[in-house]
């Protein structure tokens, strides 16, 4: 009986580890669906289809998988609450986010440039 207990103690341990680091499952039919619509009613010479707003959401969610688990859990939330906001959910939105800010990151922690500024040498 305990070996059963445990069992089940380990196995919804390892349940809760892998959601947190799953990347969210997002329902983006209905973005693409009112993109292609709005670009329709538009009249865009190259409007979106159904079909490549899901190709695009397809393949960001690849990439996702690519960077989800390195990325840090604050900045997984956050892009997450952004991508999902207003109802509307997107693994573009989540992605760009992401990698903005890791972008925003690595250009924060480089070194300040010096340049060849005029003023750089002046003694004071």
């Amino acid at each position: 009986m305990n070996t059963a207990l445990f069992s089940l103690a380990l196995l919804a341990s390892s349940s809760l580890t892998e959601v947190s680091d799953r990347i969210p499952e997002l329902k983006v039919e209905a973005l693409c669906k009112a993109t292609s619509e709005t670009d329709k009613a538009m009249g865009l010479a190259l409007a979106q289809s159904f079909a490549d707003c899901m190709r695009d959401e397809t393949t960001a969610q690849q990439q996702l998988a690519t960077v989800w688990s390195s990325t840090k859990p604050a900045v997984r939330d956050g892009c997450e609450g952004e991508a999902t906001s207003g109802g509307i959910q997107s693994y573009v939105d989540l992605l760009t986010c992401i990698q903005m800010t890791d972008t925003a990151s690595t250009l924060a922690s480089a070194s300040p440039l010096r340049g060849a500024s005029k003023n750089r040498n002046k003694k004071q």
